[in-house]
């Protein structure tokens, strides 16, 4: 097996970084970024969420097709020589700029393809988006936002300006996804006198008008969406039921709601759906993961693991995120050991076969990109 030493990165590129003083906090001052030209034109940006309160959130560096090129534990902060914030939330890559949502700071990023920081939206002093900003998307131009608190953000891409706001009737908005005309926004939870009140509602948005047009009824607590082959999949975190509920929204079908399944994190690249079922014993503490997936085109589920030769510990590892690379069809599997150490990346190639681990260079791997 082998594993790439994120930390190696002062040494590679050609780029002569030196750390020059210190800060208050012991942060390294960094005086030269990476130009654009100096990484590879096929890379891969990880989302590091952090932990809540620690400012620790960051964005790594990785190079797919070229294991020369050592990989940059936080290249958001090499290129800005400050820190992402507090709780990475959403990864977005679009018309060759990459978006980051930061939830705990409350802002948005514009970030050129080489992750230098080109513009920023902050939204802690707008009360109508104070909830937090959460997921992102992007169509014909514009960004869209999701929020705590009822909220959606419209963007424009290029000047990075907010030109509309619409506030749903729903509480904590969560994943969000584009198909067609439309725009999906999964509406979670709300909190009344301390308790939790969950909800079972997507928001269907014309993109056009920016307005509500339909809201589905979906299991309670959805969270995740992924839009694939015209098709839109939704999970539900219902602690009701014995795991996360997998569910597809079929737009072709006046918006039909079908549940597939049970699976905990997903992730969709040529036709298929990449999906993990993660289960925890509360009384050992030990997870158990089960990998299937799902064709789009033919509606067939297959109870059989994707994967290959997959080292042991990924079969009670605590998965945090999976991601599909389009360029070469290799999946990633991200996992959290939370606030104990960094996260690990596994590699696969489509077939499923194992290719390597590394690490992450972040605590708690929340989301990846990939630029071509």
């Amino acid at each position: 097996m082998k594993i790439r030493n994120l930390f190696n990165w002062m040494f590679v590129l050609a780029v002569g970084f030196s750390a020059v003083s210190c800060s208050d906090d012991d942060d390294p001052q960094i005086d030269e970024q990476v130009p654009n030209d100096g990484l590879p034109a096929h890379r891969m940006f990880i989302l590091n969420e952090g932990s809540f309160n620690l400012n620790n959130a960051g964005i790594s560096f990785f190079a797919p097709d070229n294991s020369d090129v050592a990989a940059i534990p936080d290249i958001f902060y090499q290129q800005n020589g400050v820190r992402l914030g507090d709780t990475g939330q959403d990864i977005l890559a679009y018309d060759g700029n990459t978006y980051v949502s930061v939830y705990g700071s409350n802002y948005i990023a514009k970030l050129s393809a080489a992750c230098v920081e080109e513009s920023r939206i902050s939204f802690a002093g707008d009360a109508d988006f104070n909830g937090g900003i959460r997921y992102l998307a992007a169509e014909d131009g514009y960004i869209y936002a999701s929020f705590h608190g009822s909220m959606i953000a419209k963007i424009n891409a290029k000047t990075f300006k907010v030109e509309a706001k619409l506030r749903t009737n729903g509480s904590n908005l969560e994943g969000v996804a584009i198909e067609g005309d439309n725009l999906y926004v999964a509406n979670s939870y709300s909190q009344v006198d301390g308790n939790y009140v969950y909800h079972n509602e997507v928001f269907v948005i014309d993109l056009a008008t920016f307005q509500v047009k339909e809201t589905l009824n979906v299991v309670t607590n959805p969270n995740d969406l992924v839009e694939a082959d015209d098709k839109v999949f939704l999970i539900s975190h219902d602690y009701s039921r014995e795991s996360y509920v997998l569910q597809l929204i079929d737009p072709a079908a006046g918006n039909s709601v079908k549940e597939l399944g049970y699976a905990t994190k997903m992730a969709a690249g040529d036709g298929i759906l990449y999906l993990v079922d993660s289960r925890t014993d509360w009384s050992t503490w030990v997870t158990v993961n089960t990998f299937s997936s799902y064709d789009i085109k033919s509606g067939r589920l297959n109870s059989t693991s994707f994967l290959k030769n997959a080292p042991a510990e990924l079969a009670n590892a605590s998965i945090y995120t999976m991601a599909v690379d389009d360029e070469s069809g290799d999946i990633y599997i991200g996992v959290t050991h939370y606030s104990d150490s960094n996260g690990d990346m596994y590699r696969f190639k489509k077939d499923g076969t194992f290719v390597e681990k590394f690490d992450c260079g972040g605590q708690n791997p929340k989301a990846a990109v990939f630029f071509d």
